[in-house]
């Protein structure tokens, strides 16, 4: 198993994007939909946990089979779609992609990525993460999902006059915050699990990298939303989300998994 911990910095504070993670989601998710492909909300409720009190459940499809390397597509050849499970306890995050035993689990500090052990792991885990910060500046998209709109170097917030972002930014920037993100990756199948574990983790990078890069570049347009408005949003994203992905939804064949609970 792949024990990787991220961390990347926003110049927002935790508060703010409370807001600001549920509008960049959604329109994250929008915006990579095309027919037949992309992200189909099946589930998107409220919740409660003991720990982490009043959250939201959501379920997701991932339809992905076009956006799979050829050696992965030709050993799973049914692959259609699989089922993400988030609960979002704010500022608790975790996400289950159950069939191939991905975990995320999020923790947000109003710091610059300082706490040495956010997620509280046991020394052995410690000892075998792999740390890596994500610097929104200085890490760089691919180039076919590059836009100067979402560039933090040449955004500029007519709002909150926050940016452009100068290379010493998160040394130098307040408000500043910090996503503290952990992914766990098991894939155990002979012969294609270091392969498949490190493709994995390598794509949810470049995920986590430009959807926070969209976060910041996109505050205009949810900085002065209530929970109530942006909520209102996410709904209305999710049905076109899924109007978009669903035209032939009858044809696909699933990946079951099991349900997981969050906390043990």
């Amino acid at each position: 198993m792949l024990l990787q911990e991220y961390r990347i910095c926003l110049p927002l504070t935790v508060e703010e994007y409370r807001v600001g993670q549920l509008y960049m989601i959604c329109k994250h998710c929008e915006e990579e939909s095309m027919r037949d492909e992309g992200v189909e909300v099946v589930k998107n409720e409220p919740c409660n946990d003991e720990q982490y009190g009043s959250g939201q459940c959501t379920e997701k499809r991932l339809y992905l089979s076009s956006r799979l390397p050829s050696w992965i597509r030709s050993f799973i050849p049914n692959l259609f779609y699989i089922t993400e499970k988030a609960w979002n306890y704010y500022p608790y995050t975790c996400s289950f992609l159950p069939r191939f035993s991905i975990v995320v689990e999020t923790k947000y500090e109003d710091n610059n990525g300082t706490t040495d052990n956010c997620h509280n792991l046991s020394e052995e885990e410690v000892q075998n993460r792999k740390l890596e910060f994500l610097d929104i500046v200085a890490d760089h998209v691919p180039e076919h999902k590059y836009k100067l709109s979402e560039d933090p170097t040449k955004f500029k917030s007519k709002k909150t006059g926050r940016g452009p972002l100068t290379p010493d930014w998160i040394q130098t920037f307040k408000p500043i915050m910090c996503a503290y993100k952990i992914v766990r990756v098991r894939f155990e199948v002979w012969g294609l699990q270091t392969r498949s574990e490190d493709f994995i983790q390598r794509t949810v990078r470049d995920i986590l990298l430009l959807a926070h890069r969209q976060a910041f570049t996109w505050m205009d347009e949810w900085y002065d939303m209530s929970m109530e408005e942006v909520r209102k949003y996410e709904q209305e994203m999710f049905q076109t989300t899924n109007k978009k992905v669903m035209h032939s939804a009858g044809s696909v064949n699933s990946v079951h998994s099991t349900t997981m609970s969050v906390h043990e």
